[in-house]
């Protein structure tokens, strides 16, 4: 095969439910790989929050919406000759097969890299995929794949309710689900049809065991299996919903060899070139299996694979896209061949985070449609033991699977939430297990596979233990076999974490280091791969100070046996540079930000990963602390050592204590390692740049509401309050609207905007637990304010570099979600010297070193201090990839003590940046998709223009955002935004849109002569009724402005705008985003 000259890459696109970091892990590797073998690669992604849009790693970057217009576009200008299409997700595949369809890759000559088009077409088509599996005896589930609803109603009378449902061409089972009756059925394929050309109606298989294998072929037919998993929960919960174990834990040697043997025969049947996953249902009572699908691409258990086997998936799949063969290639972790099929002497467990609690109203079942944001993965030796770890590592407040503090995570209905498993069915197992019901019980309720159930029975069991008998070596070491922490221990002993670690230490009782080894004894391992466990008596390894400076001996050898050939002599000065290990050789460690969440995603993992390549180049040995799988910091290649475990005080310590780093980097990874800077501060743990005490004084609200007091800096008035009375009180002095919410959140988690008293007593009833020990906050909210944000890097208290942005709208929305624009479009620029002299004011008395967000209110060019985050921002990419300075690399050498002063000139640009979140609003039935002051987006995409206008649509459309053509729904809510959106609608008409308008909004238009048709409520008979148009797929836009923008309600509003994501109809829920939008699309036409 001829190697390309060029490859045009496609990105996945803002992180979604269902499609996530894993695609940047990917991505990345393959981008590395192309780039080995001397191949250009342009990329097309405008996910400006990931490492594979940076800066030198592809050689030419789209910051551009996955169009079939722009994808055009890129292709005509930059001429390649092939196309990747395996490492972006769905969304990528779904591009390059709309433009295989289109003729466009056969009009300009760019072929497909690896997989055929029509194989991929195979996989994703049902009919097909069932008829080519069909023609080699390969059993799959009974279907029919159907193109509308009337087919659909017959397919499943014909198979017999129940049935599943699910959608062809979709992400994590978009749009899927079991259904009972032909009442659910109908409005089911309602929904999937806006979504989605083809639905496949199929047997139920619900209660089967859910398998997956990763596999790999070249073109020469060579073809491995790389790993096994198996889920915990059995089908009917989606792979990305369940717990999923590494290698397969109740699968007989006969049913594993089975499988493999299928997953082979069918994947050269199909002719996959590359990587791919198969997912199977297995009969827990036969050897019956059916071939649910094959993912012709990497895929979210691409990532997990990669990750548990040390097998770098997306970097073999891109070489063998070239034209290599397995046996041509090198495992790059094992430095092994690429043939060897990895054997695993330890057990892998992953387990999805969730974040529905921060909707309300929201559905916290689950099941075959994902909804989980993230996911963490851990490594030990016993099903105990990771799972008890991935527990803690999800950063929920969990201790483990028991034991938590305060009786946190008890579950009352627990057999309710077993049968129907919701987000917490593993805290309900646990309940049932303390109450005494059989794991036969369980079983049944849950049809999770006994040994399972058995495992989780023995950690409550040993807790129980632990409670009546006396702390012994011998039963604390048990204990953290099983997984327990040293917090968990804590609280069942009732005595503290510290003095748990304290006896432990006492005892010798530690954790060992081990490298992942999968090479089953065939071949030394040597991997910079670890994890921690209890079950082992000896580290595989030494500190890395000790083996730098061996490294540095073999060097000092070497030199001094050139000196002996050269002259016949050596030099004794290298003798003085390897006499003894030193702090030159000592590691940094930098804390990951852990799984991704709502406020916490991939651009903490850019953070993390600009640090590493930073300390790279200065020479110093870098470690990795993440728990994470989907991230680029966890890759092979980026650090010197990787630890996948848990960001805890507890696993940190006992990583510091041995590697004795000679620095710890918090500031990168987000709110979790920033939470940890006291804590590490007292166990004399060294962290680079800002000092933790003054971390603490940013964070704490009470001290930096004292230290902008002292400085007479203005901030919103705010009062902490312990009653419920005491927050009437204070809100009535203030005067609503008021802004609720707990003393120390995430992502504004639990925060509200009460309009009244009324508001007020609904918010504080639902944080029913207020009082002195969970103080809320009632601050002022200020209305009709804009919010802007300094991004920057300071050095010993002195400013180095900043980046001022504005948000479009108006304050009250939370930062994550906002539209976010640089350089600043209308902030005056009187108000941008006075937000950088404050800045100057702040940083310079925390002495800050390091990175920091400053987040302000301004109202009539009168500016209020919010926030400071000392460490880096979501905003850290998109600020440093706007201005061409990456920020976290200045941040980092400061804090490596090189002067880092300069003139960076960030406000006056020649282009324009806009971010723009990305919601996933489809996947969280039940919530109002609507923003505010609690984050509700799980990514967030950005487009770089000439002008404001272009940057904002192309941002709009990156982020899925269809521009209408024709008919438009406006409902404006009260009078203020009918006014101030008047000119808006005068342009949509002036353009030729035709304008349907809710009642009031009707009649306002047409009094100010705007043309428009009358719609009706959806509670009244009349016609043309809103209920005809959002059904009738005609929309092509809802501008929906909330009559309250701050007050959760239940209304014909909130019906029309969840309506509008269920059907795929683009929404617009913000006045002054509706605003900018209609402006930029007039300048547009």
């Amino acid at each position: 095969m001829k190697k390309p000259k060029k490859i045009l890459l496609l990105g996945s696109g803002g992180l979604k439910i269902g499609q996530a970091g894993e695609f940047d892990y990917s991505g990345t590797q393959a981008i590395k790989a192309f780039k080995e073998e001397g191949v250009t690669v342009v990329l097309m992604n405008p996910n400006i929050a990931t490492v594979q849009t940076d800066n030198g790693l592809a050689d030419k970057v789209y910051f551009l919406p996955l169009t079939e217009k722009y994808a055009i576009e890129i292709i005509e200008k930059e001429h390649p000759d092939a196309i990747a299409l395996s490492f972006g997700g769905q969304t990528a595949l779904n591009l390059g097969l709309a433009l295989d369809e289109k003729g466009i890759l056969k009009k300009y000559g760019v072929r497909v890299l690896g997989t055929p088009v029509e194989t991929i077409r195979d996989t994703e088509d049902r009919n097909r995929f069932v008829k080519r599996l069909t023609e080699i005896g390969i059993k799959t589930a009974h279907s029919i794949a159907v193109r509308n609803v009337e087919g659909g109603m017959k397919a499943a009378e014909q198979i017999g309710f129940p049935v599943m449902i699910r959608s062809g061409f979709a992400l994590g089972g978009q749009c899927s689900g079991v259904v009972q009756n032909s009442h659910e059925l109908g409005a089911m394929l309602k929904e999937a049809f806006a979504n989605t050309p083809q639905v496949l109606i199929e047997e139920c298989l619900s209660g089967w065991k859910e398998i997956e294998y990763e596999v790999v072929r070249d073109a020469n037919d060579n073809c491995i299996t790389v790993c096994n998993m198996e889920n915990l929960d059995p089908m009917g919960i989606h792979t990305g919903e369940s717990i999923v174990v590494a290698p397969s834990q109740t699968l007989s040697n006969t049913e594993y060899h089975m499988l493999r043997e299928i997953a082979i025969k069918t994947i050269r049947h199909l002719g996959i070139v590359g990587e791919c996953n198969i997912q199977y249902a297995l009969d827990p009572h036969s050897n019956e299996y059916r071939v649910i699908e094959v993912n012709a691409r990497l895929s979210r258990s691409s990532a997990l694979a990669s990750k548990a086997t040390g097998y770098p998936l997306a970097s073999v799949a891109a070489k063998i896209s070239l034209g290599y063969t397995l046996a041509e290639l090198k495992n790059s972790v094992t430095n092994t061949t690429a043939c060897f099929e990895p054997a695993l002497d330890y057990i892998v467990l992953k387990m999805p985070r969730w974040d529905l609690a921060k909707f309300e109203n929201a559905t916290e079942y689950i099941g075959t449609e994902m909804k989980s944001v993230g996911e963490v993965m851990a490594i030990g030796r016993s099903f105990e033991e990771v799972l008890q770890k991935a527990i803690r590592m999800l950063n929920i407040g969990a201790y483990g699977l028991t034991a938590q503090k305060n009786g946190a995570f008890e579950v009352s209905d627990y057999e309710r939430e077993i049968k129907h498993a919701t987000t917490r069915r593993i805290f309900a197992i646990a309940e049932a297990i303390k109450k005494d019901v059989p794991v036969e019980k369980i079983h049944e309720w849950s049809r999770i596979d006994p040994w399972f159930l058995h495992k989780l029975h023995r950690i409550i069991t040993f807790e129980k233990d632990l409670k009546k008998k006396i702390l012994s070596p011998i039963l604390l070491r048990n204990a953290k076999r099983l997984g327990f922490s040293d917090a968990q221990i804590a609280i069942v002993k009732k005595t503290t974490e510290k003095e748990v670690r304290a006896l432990r230490k006492k005892h010798k009782i530690t954790p060992v280091i081990k490298q992942i080894d999968t090479l089953a004894g065939e071949f030394p391992a040597q991997t910079n791969y670890l994890y921690l466990t209890y079950h082992g008596t000896e580290n595989d390894i030494e500190p890395s100070v000790r083996e730098r400076w061996a490294q540095n001996q073999m060097h000092g050898e070497a030199a001094r046996s050139r000196d002996a050939k050269r002259t016949g002599e050596y030099d004794e000065r290298h003798d003085d540079e390897t006499t003894k290990p030193g702090a030159d050789c000592a590691p940094i460690a930098v804390l990951g930000s852990g799984p991704y969440c709502i406020g916490s995603s991939v651009e903490f993992d850019w953070s993390c990963v600009q640090a590493l390549s930073t300390l790279k180049t200065k020479e110093v040995s870098t470690i990795m602390i993440n728990s994470n799988p989907e991230t680029v910091s966890t890759d092979y290649d980026m650090s010197d050592r990787l630890y996948f475990e848990e960001i805890s005080l507890e696993r940190v310590l006992d990583i510091v204590e041995f590697e004795n780093p000679k620095g710890v980097v918090i500031s990168t990874g987000g709110q979790i390692p920033n939470n940890l800077a006291l804590k590490l501060l007292e166990s004399k743990v060294p962290i680079l740049g800002t000092s933790p005490n003054d971390i603490n004084r940013a964070e704490d609200r009470h001290l930096f509401s004292k230290l902008l007091d002292t400085l007479a800096i203005d901030q919103p008035a705010w009062v902490e309050v312990a009653t419920p009375s005491q927050a009437i009180k204070v809100a009535e002095k203030m005067g609503y609207p008021v802004l609720v919410r707990p003393s120390y959140v995430l992502s504004g988690a639990a925060m509200n905007v009460a309009i009244d008293r009324e508001s007020l007593e609904k918010f504080l009833k639902q944080a029913a637990d207020v009082s002195t020990d969970h103080p809320v906050v009632v601050s002022k909210f200020i209305e009709n304010a804009r919010e802007i944000e300094i991004d920057g890097v300071a050095q010993k208290g002195e400013l180095v570099i900043y980046a001022i942005s504005e948000h479009v709208e108006n304050a009250g929305l939370h930062s994550g979600d906002a539209t976010v624009v640089l350089p600043p479009q209308r902030t005056y620029l009187e108000t941008i010297r006075r937000a950088k002299h404050i800045t100057k004011q702040i940083i310079h008395a925390l002495n800050i070193t390091g990175p920091f967000n400053m987040q302000f209110i301004a109202k009539d060019n009168h500016l209020m201090v919010i926030e400071c985050n000392v460490r880096a921002s979501r905003s850290f990419p998109f600020v440093s990839k706007v201005t061409g300075y990456n920020f976290i690399d200045i941040a980092t050498r400061a804090q490596m003590g090189e002067d880092v002063s300069g003139n960076y000139q960030t406000v006056d640009l020649d282009q324009v940046g806009v971010k723009s979140p990305q919601f996933s609003y489809a996947r969280i039935k039940g919530a109002d998709p609507r923003s505010g002051v609690e984050m509700a987006s799980t990514g967030e995409v950005a487009c770089i223009g000439n002008s404001y206008g272009e940057a904002l649509l192309d941002s709009m459309q990156a982020a899925g955002f269809r521009l209408p053509k024709k008919n438009i729904l406006v409902s404006l809510g009260k009078e203020e935004n009918k006014i101030k959106l008047l000119p808006s609608m005068r342009m949509l008409a002036d353009q030729g849109f035709v304008l349907y308008a809710t009642e009031h909004t009707a009649d306002f238009l047409k009094n100010n002569n705007v043309p428009c048709e009358k719609v009706y409520k959806l509670n009244t008979d009349k016609k043309p009724n809103v209920s005809d148009l959002l059904g009738g797929g005609t929309l092509d836009l809802i501008i929906n402005i909330p009559t309250h923008a701050y007050e959760k309600e239940n209304t014909d509003g909130k019906t029309i705008r969840r309506t509008a994501v269920d059907m795929n109809i683009p929404l617009i829920t913000n006045r002054q985003l509706a605003e900018a939008f209609v402006t930029a699309l007039a300048e547009r036409k």
